[in-house]
């Protein structure tokens, strides 16, 4: 009988937080989750979906449906494969934690989206530091299914492979562009503001807080914008960054990075939740509509 895998969380020491990496692929070991585990994922997966219907972007709620998830267990990674890879091409692979950035590139690189297989424990359903299972299952599985948005993550990997061998600078502005888009991105639909980046749609405070709450900004797309702007990882977003479609994610990966990380080098970074005059910013409306200042 193979050993179950390890649960690889950030250690605390007293020089602060350290996290932990590993590099292997596991298989889920379905069989070992616990009554407790199952509970913990009807109880956020109810949550989530109940606070996201009207949030969470049409595309998002679609894909999500389609993948047959539910609240009565964790979802099977084989189960998932078979309509992940039929839709786009895609698979998820096990692993017990957080993945060195070249391992993670050249999995997304190959289609290939790495999946923590240990789920949050009852005490941590409101906020977990490290992605665990149902961040990775519920919040980014399902945009796989989306075509333009299963490209432009494929896209980024492969950027991702080129930017380790560019240095710390070319990585930390790649690094900013996942953050503000794959885990926190806004999309604009036709009847508002929507959400769509993972880190928000698994969190039941974030997700209120990006579209209802007066202080974060909210700032038209802007590839090298966003790739100078700095972020948070211990509170709610400053700033969040509005797509106008999937397929602009993917226009926005076409061309070669490598000049963009000559010029971003030649500029200072931006610290999170600062204003510039030529950002295009959305400001909350009444009702279901947003004003702008400018085109986006």
């Amino acid at each position: 009988m193979n050993a179950k895998p390890a649960r690889l969380e950030n250690l605390h020491t007293d020089k602060g937080k350290v996290p932990v990496y590993a590099t292997g692929i596991v298989e889920q070991p379905w069989d070992d989750y616990s009554a407790a585990d199952h509970d913990v994922w009807r109880q956020l997966y109810e949550r989530q979906r109940q606070l996201l219907v009207g949030r969470a972007s049409d595309e998002f709620l679609q894909a999500q449906g389609m993948m047959g998830m539910s609240p009565d267990r964790i979802p099977r990674f084989d189960e998932l494969n078979r309509v992940l890879e039929a839709a786009t091409g895609w698979t998820i692979v096990g692993v017990e934690g957080l993945l060195p950035e070249l391992d993670f590139f050249e999995h997304l690189a190959n289609r290939r989206f790495p999946v923590s297989w240990w789920i949050r424990r009852p005490d941590q359903l409101d906020y977990i530091e490290e992605p665990d299972l149902f961040h990775d299952l519920f919040g980014h599985v399902p945009l796989l299914m989306i075509p333009a948005f299963a490209d432009y993550m494929q896209a980024y990997g492969k950027g991702g492979v080129k930017a380790h061998g560019l240095g710390a600078e070319a990585l930390a502005n790649l690094t900013r562009l996942y953050w503000y888009t794959v885990e926190f991105g806004l999309i604009r639909q036709h009847d508002g503001l929507r959400i769509y980046g993972s880190g928000i749609v698994s969190s039941k405070g974030e997700s209120i807080h990006c579209l209802e709450s007066d202080a974060p900004n909210r700032i038209g797309f802007d590839l090298e914008r966003i790739m100078r702007t700095r972020y948070r990882i211990d509170s709610y977003q400053k700033t969040y960054f509005v797509i106008d479609s999937f397929e602009q994610l993917m226009d926005a990966t076409r061309p070669d990075f490598t000049p963009i990380y000559a010029r971003l080098a030649q500029q200072g970074s931006i610290p999170a939740g600062s204003v510039l005059d030529t950002d295009a910013v959305f400001h909350r409306g009444s009702g279901e509509g947003w004003a702008t200042d400018g085109d986006v």
